[in-house]
């Protein structure tokens, strides 16, 4: 069994303010990422940045099979939202933005505003596991994004004194939905990851190291190449294993911004699940490494292009 995740950029049906502007090149994004859905051949696929939910519907025409589709109803202010592409039914289990009661909204921008909920639905489905062993229980995420947006639509700040404010309301904001996220983790693995099989995938617009992203892993001390891996203990039941030292060195990155290679997009596994994987990678299976554009910081400069700015990112549990 395949299992990833896929930022698809901008999916959109064409003639809206963020899309494609006509039909030719709405068919070239569709017809590209069709081809890599395809050839990666996913049993569920998490995705990001879908925009027009008939958009999904019409990707998933052009697939082979009948596959199916779930979609978080909690999109943010262009409309984008996360969601799942599977080969078989999937049942939603949780679609949330809620934070953690114990947790106060946060600063959001210099006027004032507060975030007191994700600004993008957390989604979480439950299908069947393989023979006789549970269900396969997944969350797909998009958090908050590190390029950065300031008032009046502008992606250049006036100086690096708003830069940096700027930078550190998209933290804040990261951060709580990473702590929104890790409360439904753990609603999820309802401490029993060593019998439960749970993943959480996404776009965690971080990397590995980042404390954003640490915070979705739980105790620590038992990370894959580490020597605490082998040493079963009790936090082993509340656990995610981040599956990247598992990718090989020349693929571990999902994104390249500003000429630098990064790896933002996550597959996230409980104890029973990442005992049984196999191999890891990003992009296709046979393409070392990921071909993609570097992007810089306004996202309205890729409207219309085909493919998208991520390579998927994907495991397969044996």
């Amino acid at each position: 069994m395949l299992l990833g995740t896929w930022n698809l950029e901008n999916l959109y049906r064409p003639g809206g303010p963020f899309g494609p502007e006509d039909e030719a090149a709405y068919a070239s994004k569709l017809a590209s990422l069709a081809a890599v859905i395809t050839e990666l051949d996913p049993a569920l696929l998490g995705v990001q940045e879908v925009g027009d939910p008939g958009a999904l519907e019409d990707l998933a025409g052009m697939l082979d099979d009948d596959w199916r589709i779930a979609l978080s109803e909690h999109a943010d202010s262009r409309g984008i939202r996360v969601g799942f592409l599977s080969r078989t039914d999937p049942t939603v289990v949780a679609d949330t933005v809620a934070f953690p009661a114990e947790l106060l909204p946060v600063q959001a921008d210099d006027a004032g505003l507060t975030a007191g909920q994700a600004g993008r639905g957390f989604l979480a489905v439950e299908v069947a596991g393989d023979g006789d062993g549970p269900p396969l229980r997944v969350a797909v995420c998009h958090l908050k994004s590190k390029l950065l947006s300031y008032p009046n639509g502008r992606f250049h700040p006036r100086d690096e004194g708003e830069r940096a404010r700027y930078g550190a309301y998209a933290l804040y904001r990261r951060a709580a939905e990473a702590v929104a996220l890790r409360a439904l983790a753990d609603e999820l693995l309802d401490g029993d990851g060593r019998d439960r099989d749970v993943a959480v995938l996404g776009d965690l617009n971080d990397e590995v190291q980042a404390a954003t992203t640490q915070i979705l892993l739980g105790p620590p001390g038992s990370e894959i190449g580490t020597p605490g891996y082998d040493r079963p203990d009790d936090g082993d039941a509340f656990r995610l294993w981040d599956v990247a030292p598992l990718i090989p060195a020349a693929q571990r990155y999902s994104r390249v911004n500003f000429g630098r290679r990064e790896l933002i997009d996550h597959v996230l596994l409980s104890h029973r699940l990442v005992r049984r994987v196999t191999v890891a990678g990003t992009g296709l299976p046979d393409e070392v490494p990921p071909r993609l554009p570097s992007v810089g910081p306004d996202p309205a400069e890729r409207r219309g292009v085909a493919g998208s700015d991520h390579a998927p990112v994907w495991v397969r549990v044996g």
